[in-house]
């Protein structure tokens, strides 16, 4: 069954966005209570009471005790606006609700166990649908709708019509899949690059040629053979005078 929390409102007679920045300069919520033809009512909500109630409660499907200035009325959470950059509420819509008449409203689906695919196979849980529409009378509102995806193997899949929610009646489309396992996920291994694969040529020496040098070097790189030593002069015969 849904929970039920209590929270108390103020009227509000000031409206506008200059009201409603004010409202939450004061650390006040800015709401409005409508339905049963009901002129809408614009109120003040304080923000710290709001965010306790909220804890740990499906917003969505949780009955709130709403007492305006001494006056309770049963309500569902129908929006909720929050910042677009920070988790602060700014505005909540209440709508008022009637024991003995049907509501239409969604709630969410929480999966149970580990499926065989996953504990067995190394697949993967995949739910698609979190959330289902229902026609409910108040007293019946479930807080959540379980279902058990033990038995799942890979490539297996539950639908809406695999739910059961006693004393209501399922809106969502029957063939809409809620939770399937699929195959695990390869881990792709990234191809070397070209760059990755080309071997870097290893820079060339240069030595600077020092002075005397030059022709070895020269000869040397052209392939040339080695020098012959030249040849020694001739010895003049000794005793011999010269003329």
């Amino acid at each position: 069954m849904a929970q039920t929390v209590a929270l108390s409102a103020t009227a509000r007679e000031k409206t506008g966005k200059g009201a409603a920045r004010q409202a939450r300069f004061q650390k006040k919520i800015p709401a409005v209570i409508y339905g049963h033809g009901r002129a809408t009512q614009t109120l003040m909500v304080d923000a710290l009471a709001l965010e306790q109630a909220l804890t740990g409660i499906e917003p969505a499907s949780t009955l709130i005790e709403l007492s305006v200035d001494g006056k309770t009325t049963r309500t569902l959470i129908r929006e909720i606006q929050r910042h677009p950059l920070r988790p602060d509420i700014i505005h909540v819509d209440f709508y008022e609700i009637k024991s003995g008449e049907k509501l239409t409203l969604k709630v969410p689906v929480h999966l149970v166990g580990t499926p065989d695919g996953v504990r067995n196979a190394g697949g993967v849980l995949d739910q698609v649908t979190r959330e289902v529409e229902i026609e409910v009378l108040p007293e019946n509102i479930p807080d959540h709708v379980e279902l058990d995806v033990t038995a799942l193997k890979i490539g297996d899949s539950l639908h809406v019509r695999d739910l059961s929610i006693p004393n209501a009646a399922i809106l969502t489309g029957a063939d809409l899949t809620i939770a399937t396992v699929v195959p695990p996920r390869a881990e792709e291994v990234a191809a070397p690059t070209a760059e990755a694969t080309t071997e870097v040529a290893e820079p060339e020496l240069i030595r600077k040629v020092r002075e005397g040098e030059e022709g070895e070097e020269v000869e040397a790189a052209a392939g040339a053979p080695e020098a012959k030593a030249a040849p020694k002069a001739e010895e003049k015969p000794k005793g011999k005078k010269e003329e």
